[in-house]
């Protein structure tokens, strides 16, 4: 796509037959993107949990979970970009000095790679920290003189639930409700209701309409 064009309808009109033309190309693919709440323990799921308000040790233990050897998401993020790169590895030819692309797509992956580790090795040291720190926010005059760092909200903050997030949340809560209910039924304390009490607790008939008056002209 060039650079420039004569008019912003012109730009739009290519940008929209562009992304024709790769819808065209590639597979259509519908991906299922749970809600945070379904799974705290994922990413999004870490990422609802550490609000403003939680407390220093559950911050502190979130990060060690990303941060974990063994199945943290940034170590296998790192393995991820060191798979990346050695792939790239088996691809490299010397032949030509002057012209080597596939190294200068290896030299990137293996910056990024370094970058990674020194990530990990940053929050393992930020870990005892972020558990020192005070419970109680500060003042907020103190807040305007550091940026925010996060840039982007969760999808599900974005586009809220849908009908097929709401349903299970209703199902579930309806079998939730149904339990209880049942064990209020079988519980030893529970008593039979007298008549009166019965009775009372029918709805009550509706009270009778207060007349109205004509009014005369």
């Amino acid at each position: 796509m060039p650079e420039h064009y004569s008019s912003i309808g012109e730009a739009v009109g290519a940008a929209m037959q562009h992304n024709i033309r790769l819808a065209q190309r590639l597979p259509a693919q519908v991906r299922y993107l749970p809600p945070a709440s379904a799974d705290p323990y994922s990413v999004p799921g870490m990422i609802a949990r550490l609000t403003e308000t939680a407390a220093p040790a559950e911050v502190a233990a979130i990060v060690e979970e990303v941060n974990g050897a063994l199945v943290g998401a940034l170590p296998q993020l790192t393995e991820l970009v060191a798979a990346a790169a050695d792939w790239t590895r088996a691809r490299l030819t010397f032949e030509d000095p002057d012209h080597n692309p596939v190294f200068e797509t290896w030299k990137r992956l293996a910056a990024a790679h370094a970058l990674l580790k020194d990530v990990r090795e940053q929050l393992e040291s930020a870990e005892d920290g972020i558990a020192a720190c005070p419970a109680e926010r500060s003042d907020p005059k103190h807040h305007r003189m550091v940026n925010v760092l996060r840039t982007r909200e969760l999808l599900a903050d974005v586009m809220g639930s849908g009908p097929e997030q709401a349903a299970p949340d209703r199902e579930r809560a309806s079998r939730e409700a149904l339990r209880h209910q049942a064990a209020r039924a079988t519980s030893p304390n529970a008593r039979p209701k007298p008549a009166a009490a019965r009775a009372s607790s029918a709805s009550p008939q509706a009270a009778p309409a207060t007349p109205r008056t004509s009014r005369s002209r």
